[in-house]
């Protein structure tokens, strides 16, 4: 679920910073510009692990900014195909299920991926597994066991630098994962405890 990525960049300290100690000046930065973000075929980064190299600050010309530059581990999220995770879900629509977990919102599963013999109930505006006459619930915030099928990336770059192509590119999540919660095991977890 979580992978360590080795990542080299060039860190610029502000003088409002130059009385904290530099490790922290730097890690701050660092965190600042990574922390909640997703980089494309790498997945979303957590925050920063540690540093394994930092060259001398030299002071740029005019801006009194120093550059340093930082090789370091960045914490990040990428669940590998065939991971089991547990979530809730935040969604149901006759197209299928979104998932949350407490960082990530961007998980979906296919009205196929769910087990043979259910259905979407517009009423009550989730899906129902049939089995034997009992009729058991996809509710709303009901946690949830599922398995990571396969993820998708979308580049964020717009097309053009017209703004309706920036917005629309803000609509569209950079990374998303669809899951399954067809095999057995997986679903509501009260199901199977």
């Amino acid at each position: 679920m979580f992978i360590l990525t080795k990542i080299a960049d060039l860190v610029q300290i502000p003088p409002s910073q130059f009385e904290q100690h530099s490790r922290v000046a730097i890690e701050n930065n660092i965190n600042a510009k990574y922390a909640n973000r997703v980089i494309q075929k790498i997945g979303l980064c957590v925050c920063m692990y540690d540093i394994l190299w930092a060259s001398e600050g030299l002071i740029g010309h005019g801006d009194g900014l120093v550059n340093v530059n930082v090789e370091f581990r960045m914490l990040v999220f990428r669940p590998f195909k065939g991971e089991i995770l547990f979530g809730r879900i935040s969604e149901s629509n006759p197209e299928g299920i979104k998932i949350r977990t407490d960082f990530f919102e961007e998980i979906t599963v296919s009205y196929k991926e769910l087990p043979d013999d259910t259905e979407y109930d517009h009423n009550e505006k989730s899906w129902v597994w049939i089995v034997d006459e009992d009729r058991m619930h996809y509710d709303k915030n009901e946690v949830v066991r599922f398995q990571v099928q396969d993820e998708t990336w979308n580049d964020q770059a717009p097309e053009s630098g017209e703004e309706e192509a920036i917005e629309r590119a803000k609509k569209v999540s950079p990374y998303t994962i669809q899951a399954t919660m067809k095999n057995e095991g997986l679903g509501v977890c009260l199901w199977w405890d």
